[in-house]
């Protein structure tokens, strides 16, 4: 079975991605606490959402430059 193809950040639409970032900054937050109790399996995995947020909003910060000229 021919796996289905993830839009990246730029063909996602502005709403699918507040969407993406809300989800992520609230699992950051949950991940974050939790790290601070006890050691994660992968702490790796908190650079890498932290990466992906920074990611969403430069992406949103320019469609909102470029709707603005």
């Amino acid at each position: 079975m021919a796996k289905k193809k993830e839009l990246t950040i730029k063909e996602k639409d502005t709403a699918a991605l507040e969407d993406e970032l809300t989800v992520s900054q609230e699992r950051l937050h949950r991940l974050g606490f939790n790290h601070t109790i006890a050691a994660l399996e992968n702490p790796m995995e908190l650079r890498t959402l932290r990466r992906m947020i920074a990611k969403i909003k430069t992406e949103l910060r320019a469609r909102e430059i470029a709707a603005q000229q």
